[in-house]
């Protein structure tokens, strides 16, 4: 088949979940033999493949900010629309956003759900001639449901049915003000009519998304994450130094303050001296306040010389990551629709302790490779971290169990073949319908 795939980049200065969800996707639909392709939004992808260097990157992020925000910018001369839409200041943008909360860019937001009808209707144009002039899809897949203003224009002019993945959108709607985050909901009900197909990432954002988009059951199609288990080295934690680690990007929503606070904790137990906290994932501008706070709280509390923060987390430094780390915690605050690092973890044979929220039981429940705590406060992540901690014996199989999941439920080529079969389907009732 083929497959376009339309993937807003991060720039690559945090462990993005949505990115590295895609990405692997992606990978794996190319080695079944599916020509796909990556077109890149608003930042680098920074991918390793050797043509991505000849796809350019869409909705420049600077200059639809700076179009959106300012009129003056909205009749820019073609040149320096070109320079704001250069790699090198794209990358650099990337070292500096501070974009990924949604305050200030609320009628950003709108507008890009309005597509042909808002104020980055160019881009848009730009993009589809793009493809008319470059590939021939049998199916687009759009990375989330804050991208739905693209579906309409992509099925009218390229005429082929268009899927969407779901996962976190509320993590960027709910935080906006009351009155706004209707406003996008409904936007998004309005138009989720342009997509033939939504998958969602777990059973728990299903449910969840069903309600909000107010979808039909015949338009889901659940498909949880997955990793190719032989791109980590399995070792059973039960061997590893007692080192507990976080892996996602380094900010409040994410929990990196309760997981910090319960390790204070933990160190006062007297049998807990030797463990370590091991923090990466990375961070945006917007977190180093947050992330100045915490390393307050540690240098407080004396234990500077326990807890590393790790600033590399791409390719080597991530196997290294695993290598080193007995169990992960990431406790995000209000949960997630899945949480990637969890199925990378698993497949290093690392059995990870999350709060009763969002689709963390649910994944933990069908890959036996962790345990669950019910309140999300330090009190009970520290309770649940040092009495695993104290069972070598339940490390090991906790350990066995997940790297067994990766390779059986959890694994990407398997993964990749399911969705392959619902592009098959979409385009089939596509053309049965056109």
């Amino acid at each position: 088949m083929n497959i376009v795939h339309i993937i807003p980049g991060s720039g690559g200065s945090f462990y993005c979940g949505n990115c590295l969800r895609d990405s692997k996707l992606f990978d794996a639909l190319r080695a079944e033999g599916h020509n796909a392709i990556k077109i890149p939004m608003y930042l680098p992808l920074f991918s390793h493949d050797a043509n991505q260097n000849e796809i350019p990157v869409f909705y420049g992020a600077i200059s639809i900010y700076l179009k959106q925000k300012y009129a003056l910018f909205r009749h820019a001369p073609q040149w320096l629309d070109n320079w704001l839409n250069s790699k090198p200041m794209l990358r650099f943008a990337a070292r500096m956003a501070n974009s990924t909360r949604a305050t200030g860019l609320e009628d950003m937001t709108v507008s890009m759900l309005l597509g042909e009808h808002g104020r980055q209707k160019d881009e848009l144009e730009k993009m589809v001639h793009w493809l008319q002039t470059h590939v021939k899809p049998d199916v687009v897949h759009i990375s989330n449901a804050l991208l739905l203003g693209l579906a309409h224009k992509i099925k009218e002019n390229m005429n082929v049915p268009v899927v969407c993945s779901l996962q976190d959108e509320d993590v960027w709607v709910d935080p906006m003000h009351p009155e706004m985050a209707e406003k996008v909901w409904q936007l998004m009900r309005e138009k989720a009519i342009d997509v033939d197909m939504f998958i969602p990432v777990s059973h728990y954002y299903t449910s969840f998304m069903k309600e909000r988009l107010q979808l039909p059951d015949q338009k889901l199609a659940t498909l949880h994450l997955g990793v190719d288990p032989d791109d980590y080295h399995f070792i059973n934690a039960s061997e590893k130094p007692r080192n507990i680690g976080y892996l996602s990007r380094l900010c409040h929503e994410n929990g990196l303050d309760i997981l910090v606070d319960a390790f204070i904790l933990l160190k006062k137990l007297d049998n807990k001296q030797d463990v370590r906290l091991l923090l990466t994932g990375g961070f945006t501008a917007d977190d180093k306040g947050f992330i100045k706070e915490q390393k307050r709280k540690i240098k407080e509390a004396g234990l500077t010389e326990s807890v590393e923060f790790i600033h590399d987390f791409e390719d080597k430094a991530r196997t290294d990551f695993f290598d080193r780390v007995q169990l992960l915690s990431v406790p995000v605050h209000n949960g997630e629709a899945f949480g990637i690092y969890l199925t990378e973890a698993m497949a290093a044979g690392i059995p990870v302790v999350q709060p009763e929220l969002g689709a963390f039981p649910e994944i933990i429940e069908k890959s036996g490779g962790g345990i669950c705590y019910p309140h999300n406060t330090p009190e009970e992540l520290a309770a649940s971290l040092s009495n695993l901690l104290d069972d070598v014996g339940k490390i090991s199989q906790l350990s066995i169990n997940a790297r067994k999941s990766m390779e059986q439920q959890f694994n990407i080529h398997s993964l990749a073949k399911e969705l392959t079969g619902i592009y098959e389907k979409v385009v089939e009732d596509y053309r049965v319908q056109t």
